[in-house]
């Protein structure tokens, strides 16, 4: 138990650079306690004392302000930064090495109990502040969902998914070191692909323009005459960029 706890203590203090010692770790941080005492509770579930578990569940969100239900399943080195308002689901699976931040949402869309309502994280994955992730689904190892990203389908490993509903941003090879620690789940270069593919029309429009406007120019030379059609307002890539971002 000790050993475990030591592991917490030492991966917050890695990845919190406002973490200074553990005694400040362990009397201060409300992820690491609601994390403690839901072991307790998920003790009780698992060996049918289950009104002692959702009770000890109960006094750990009053304590903590973070809501883990003893059912749920909660791997090692899980750190759940500032945590206030994290809700996990029942059959909530959150693998090895996983990081939370406040606001999330482990959430399940069916009512149907006893089947697998609530999302699994692999391992390390990192779940940004307000996220919502929604469904019996795996979000891959070492994914990122980032900040108040609505989540309603898998991920794959090593992937970034933000925007609502979310959309996968970019995917890379499995790989620990390709895929360092992100704070809050940003990652460089991680636009809304929606963002993106916006962009790119936007400046293809006007270049299109540029080409219209040299056809006509050249047939006006060679003697053709157009019919006139009424002016209307240049596209400004800038200013529509701008409303994309």
């Amino acid at each position: 138990m000790f050993h475990h706890l030591r592991q917490d203590i030492n991966s917050i203090i890695e990845r919190d650079p406002a973490a200074r010692n553990a005694w400040e770790v362990l009397t201060c941080y409300p992820g690491l306690q609601a994390i403690v005492m839901h072991r307790w509770a998920h003790w009780c579930w698992t060996h049918g004392l289950k009104w002692l578990g959702r009770f000890i569940s109960y006094l750990a969100r009053i304590v903590t302000g973070i809501e883990i239900h003893p059912g749920a399943t909660i791997g090692r080195r899980v750190f759940i930064d500032h945590g206030f308002g994290v809700v996990i689901g029942e059959t909530a699976e959150v693998g090895d090495d996983c990081t939370i931040y406040q606001g999330v949402t482990l959430g399940g869309t069916s009512l149907h109990t006893g089947t697998k309502r609530h999302p699994t994280l692999g391992r390390g994955v990192i779940v940004g502040a307000g996220a919502k992730v929604l469904g019996g689904f795996t979000v891959g190892d070492y994914a990122k969902v980032g900040s108040n990203a609505v989540l309603l389908k898998p991920v794959p490993p090593g992937a970034t998914a933000v925007g609502n509903p979310a959309h996968i941003v970019q995917k890379e090879a499995l790989n620990t070191a390709a895929n360092p620690f992100a704070a809050y789940g940003v990652t460089p270069n991680g636009d809304d692909p929606l963002s993106k593919a916006l962009r790119g029309l936007i400046e293809h429009a006007v270049k299109q323009e540029q080409r219209i406007e040299q056809l006509v120019v050249t047939m006006k030379a060679a003697g053709l005459q157009c019919q006139a059609v009424p002016e209307c307002d240049k596209l400004n890539s800038d200013q529509l960029n701008k409303l994309v971002e």
